[in-house]
């Protein structure tokens, strides 16, 4: 019952939140973009505190040393809305790939559109990946970290999708940069479209870069696809096998 109470005054928070925090964020865009950022960050920040202590969900993260020190590509499992948040705080300075109508959105769209976001038409087919590739240069030549979810949506845990191309091409257009990929479970304790958080502790774990020099897109995601993949069932297991021993 207490999990019960706890999730749902978290959900309550979080949207309030969004429109508390985006509302602020919105009234300092004409300082600039990091001074905007710095209330994404905030905001973060402060829903993974609530998280913790509302609905006892924590998170650790492996693989730290593996962030390259130039920004980069990211290309992350979404399986879960809690990625979307632990994101701006775990990584650096960043924009992300949006689905076009979360601009429409009052307040955060408003928002997303001054933090840089790459709002695509996810049925664009060529012309989505296009922009990913042109804009997603600009921002990199900016310093922002590009954060995209290659299935294109978030999937439910133990399930996977056809990974897209666009991360690959936008750095190899980029002067043959790596992507970085990273998987966690966080689909084990928030699931997708759910509301009740299970209590425990994500695992978001940080791979090495995997390059894109002289390579076809395709080898390359599937490299990409293998490693989070892997990484995801041994994490997933884990997980599953505690939750058996601690119902």
């Amino acid at each position: 019952m207490r999990n019960v109470v706890g999730s749902l005054l978290f959900t309550s928070v979080l949207f309030a939140s969004v429109a508390v925090w985006g509302f602020l964020a919105f009234l300092f865009t004409p300082f600039g973009h990091r001074c905007t950022y710095w209330f994404a960050r905030s905001w973060s920040r402060w829903m993974l505190v609530s998280l913790e202590r509302l609905c006892g969900l924590g998170y650790t993260v492996e693989g730290l040393e593996n962030l390259p020190r130039d920004n980069t590509v990211v290309l992350i499992k979404h399986a879960s809305a809690w990625e979307t948040i632990a994101q701006i705080e775990i990584f650096p300075r960043q924009t992300w790939v949006i689905k076009r109508e979360l601009l429409w959105v009052p307040v955060l769209g408003w928002v997303l559109f001054f933090l840089k976001a790459i709002a695509i038409n996810r049925g664009g087919g060529r012309s989505a990946v296009a922009q990913v590739v042109e804009q997603g240069r600009l921002r990199l030549e900016e310093g922002l970290w590009i954060m995209i979810f290659p299935e294109g949506t978030r999937v439910p845990a133990g399930e996977t999708r056809r990974y897209g191309l666009s991360g690959v091409l936008l750095a190899h257009a980029a002067g043959q940069r790596a992507v970085l990929p990273v998987a966690h479970n966080a689909g084990d304790f928030w699931p997708r479209r759910g509301v009740l958080k299970k209590p425990g502790t994500i695992r978001v774990v940080i791979g090495k870069p995997i390059p894109t020099a002289g390579r076809e897109a395709r080898d390359v995601i599937d490299d990409v696809r293998g490693w989070i993949e892997a990484t995801l069932r041994e994490i997933s297991t884990e997980a599953h096998l505690r939750a058996a021993e601690n119902p």
